[in-house]
């Protein structure tokens, strides 16, 4: 399994960015997909996820300003951020999730950067 990040970058506090996500390879049915974000210096944070069921999760911090959305069929998930904050700044990292006979595996993509200024 393979996570192909894309998007992010650079924007004025108050703007919107938005990042995908699409798995590749030899792929199970994922029970969750979504993104997290971790800082320098910092522990990795659960931002948002959408689960197989169709719930999605969000972080307190991005509640109401974040979107996460997920396509199936395209093993797809993008993640909509507006009204963006600095302390949104971080690396972002797309994540999927299945359950296994020994726990749960999670798949990681490369990190994508998001700088907010104010």
């Amino acid at each position: 399994v393979q996570l192909q990040a894309s998007g992010g970058g650079s924007v004025q506090a108050g703007g919107s960015l938005s990042l995908s996500c699409t798995a590749s390879g030899s792929l199970p049915n994922f029970f969750a997909m979504g993104w997290y974000r971790q800082g320098l210096g910092k522990e990795r944070e659960q931002v948002a996820l959408v689960y197989s069921t169709g719930l999605a999760t969000y972080a307190d911090s991005v509640k109401g300003r974040f979107t996460v959305t997920r396509d199936t069929a395209k093993n797809t998930v993008v993640l909509q951020m507006d009204n963006l904050k600095p302390e949104d700044t971080d690396v972002y990292y797309c994540n999927a999730g299945h359950f296994i006979a020994a726990g749960y595996q999670n798949y990681w993509g490369q990190g994508t950067l998001v700088t907010v200024s104010s």
